[in-house]
């Protein structure tokens, strides 16, 4: 094991605006406890779930210190007892690092079980690595959890976001067809770049009308959306009978939800709700799995919107609050 006698890392002692809690520390050296593993971590991803936790949009904060971040990628350097050390200098991804914990990857160094850090292929960057987590579990969730999608056709709201990407590269890579919506001519660009087939103007295109006419009327078998209390009306017209709509987002922490029942039923209609934490073990694993058999094919390239140093974390943090950068914020805790 290397000595590391202690790291840098953005943290938080209490929630709130970026700008007023984000705050940039020493901290002592981490040590990984049995069944963990320490990664040098490269890059780290900020997703909207990190400024919820930050903000309190979803509850108190756990600990009376945090240090952000779900995902990153990087290198193991050190191993806990019952980890074999052949794990050491392997190149990995991370996700949920700082769920039920204190410390994420938005350090020089992140501590994960083991079975959190996952191999990453030698033609994957540390960068891409970063992407994964949040969303590409999330995706996988949304797209697979009612079965296979070889054939099928699969309707992306927002597909120029985190989730939206990772579902479009993964249900193109499963061999689906895939339409899209998107609001603005720069997130097309990054939507038509993920693969997708259709990329429809949500703002200046009738979305249920093309999704209908490119489907010879039959619709479409999944819809992954961002924003369910905007989209469902467009959901229910664009659904093949017996899809299924998969939400994973919303807006405010008492959005409700007027459902149109027997139209519902009539139409077959299945609503699968995702939170990623609270995803069975068994079909996360089942993700991981066929994440990594993505990125082993080459099929995985995700948008790049942005890159910070740990040092500039605030402004990373406000830039993903925004929603002006196009594609994956990454902070690089090493400069």
């Amino acid at each position: 094991m290397h000595g590391v006698r202690s790291m840098r890392a953005a943290y938080y002692e209490r929630q709130g605006k970026a700008s007023e809690v984000l705050r940039l520390g020493e901290f002592p050296d981490p040590q990984p406890a049995p069944g963990e593993v320490r990664v040098r971590i490269h890059a780290s991803g900020v997703n909207p779930s990190d400024i919820k936790a930050r903000t309190g949009f979803s509850g108190p904060a756990k600990f009376p210190l945090v240090i952000p971040h779900q995902d990153g990628a990087g290198v193991i350097d050190a191993v806990g007892a019952g980890v074999a050390d052949t794990r050491i200098g392997e190149r990995v991804w991370l996700y949920e690092a700082q769920y039920q914990r204190a410390f994420g990857t938005a350090a020089e160094y992140a501590i994960v079980p083991t079975q959190q850090a996952i191999a990453l292929p030698d033609n994957c960057s540390f960068e891409v690595g970063a992407c994964l987590g949040v969303p590409a579990l999330t995706a996988h969730r949304c797209l697979f959890a009612d079965g296979e999608l070889k054939g099928r056709a699969v309707l992306v709201h927002g597909g120029a976001g985190a989730v939206g990407t990772a579902a479009i590269l993964l249900a193109k890579w499963a061999g689906a067809w895939v339409a899209t919506t998107v609001s603005s001519p720069a997130q097309a660009e990054a939507a038509r770049r993920a693969g997708a087939d259709i990329v429809i103007d949500r703002w200046s295109q009738d979305v249920a009308k093309i999704v209908r006419s490119e489907t010879n009327m039959r619709g479409v078998d999944r819809i992954v959306d961002v924003s369910l209390q905007d989209n469902l009306e467009i959901d229910l017209q664009c659904l093949a009978n017996g899809g299924v709509i998969s939400a994973y987002a919303v807006q405010t922490a008492s959005d409700h939800l007027p459902l149109p029942l027997l139209r519902a039923m009539i139409a077959g209609s299945a609503f699968r709700f995702v939170y990623i934490y609270t995803v069975p073990a068994a079909a996360k694993l089942a993700a991981v799995s066929a994440i990594g058999q993505c990125l082993a094919d080459g099929a995985y390239a995700p948008t790049i919107g942005l890159r910070l140093p740990l040092e500039r974390i605030v402004e990373a943090h406000e830039a993903q609050e925004s929603g002006r950068v196009i594609g994956k914020i990454i902070v690089t805790p090493r400069g």
